[in-house]
């Protein structure tokens, strides 16, 4: 029997419309959330998701504002901005449009957005918050991811569970998630690049979360028979016929599709529930960015 289908779309909707309300009784009382991307530089891998900050904000009554800097912008100069919006009381959330010119240490600007505006939650103040398992804003992605696990209705308390990827957006903040309760929490492991035998790992787990990077990486036979499956990779690979040939644009050009990191075609038929790319997480990172903003704002205005 196919997997049944974790819907992202219709989740993000539902989470939103609670946002709704708590922005109308947040209106009521004359305050109007605030979000404010920085971007520097021509940036056309980020051009998607800055159109889907300003198309939810608008759309959820969210004031939304994008900042774009020249490439020749220096660290200092950025820093300098950083710190003008972080003192700016209209300001409630900040966030930094990656990547960033090679001349900018990201990591470093990223420390200096003040933690109650750091609707990333990059900020170590908020990283550390994680640790202790209270956190007020997490990271987006692994929230999504950790939502979309949810709406499966199945107790995580005691399951394996293998996370494929430790990055600090999605890996490494969703581990310390999945660990927040003291008494229901499932029990995780973490692949990376180094790790000798994935698919050792990945085959005892009754949840699978893949956030890699790299198309293919997990199959069929890499999955438990009714695991849970969540893909939160995203790869943009050339679309093919059925005979294996490029499908050409207008232009002649090969047309390319967007997948994740599991071959889904192969992991529909292990798993019991499974995360389609697109429309699985991708859409939830957008509302919890939304989500953390309205927080954001709510600790400001106490």
């Amino acid at each position: 029997m196919a997997a049944q289908l974790l819907d992202g779309k219709a989740l993000a909707e539902k989470i939103k419309k609670d946002l709704n309300r708590e922005i109308e009784e947040m209106k009521a009382k004359n305050i109007v959330p605030s979000l404010t991307a920085v971007q520097v530089g021509e940036n056309p891998a980020s051009a998607m998701y800055v159109k889907n900050q300003k198309k939810n904000c608008e759309g959820m009554g969210i004031d939304y504002k994008l900042e774009q800097l020249g490439d020749n912008t220096t660290e200092e100069e950025l820093i300098k901005f950083i710190e003008k919006l972080n003192n700016d009381t209209l300001v409630n959330g900040i966030i930094l449009q990656m990547p960033l010119p090679e001349q900018i240490d990201a990591r470093r600007v990223q420390m200096l957005i003040a933690p109650g505006k750091d609707v990333e939650a990059m900020n170590p103040a908020n990283m550390g918050m994680l640790v202790y398992g209270n956190p007020q804003i997490a990271p987006c992605t692994a929230m999504g991811a950790l939502e979309l696990l949810k709406s499966s209705g199945v107790e995580l308390k005691g399951k394996e569970v293998t996370i494929v990827g430790h990055s600090e957006i999605v890996g490494k903040p969703l581990v310390l998630l999945l660990l927040a309760s003291l008494t229901e929490s499932p029990t995780p492991t973490v692949c990376h690049i180094a790790t000798k035998d994935l698919a050792f790992h990945t085959k005892r787990a009754d949840i699978l979360i893949v956030a890699a990077g790299k198309a293919g990486l997990i199959k069929g036979d890499m999955i438990k028979e009714g695991a849970i499956v969540i893909d939160i990779g995203i790869n943009r690979v050339p679309a093919l016929d059925e005979n294996g040939n490029a499908i050409l644009n207008d232009k002649g050009k090969p047309k390319k599709k967007t997948i994740g990191d599991v071959v889904f075609d192969e992991a529909v038929q292990k798993a019991s529930y499974i995360s389609p790319v697109p429309g699985g997480v991708g859409p939830l990172t957008v509302t919890m960015l939304m989500r953390n903003t309205i927080e954001a704002c709510k600790l400001q205005n106490k």
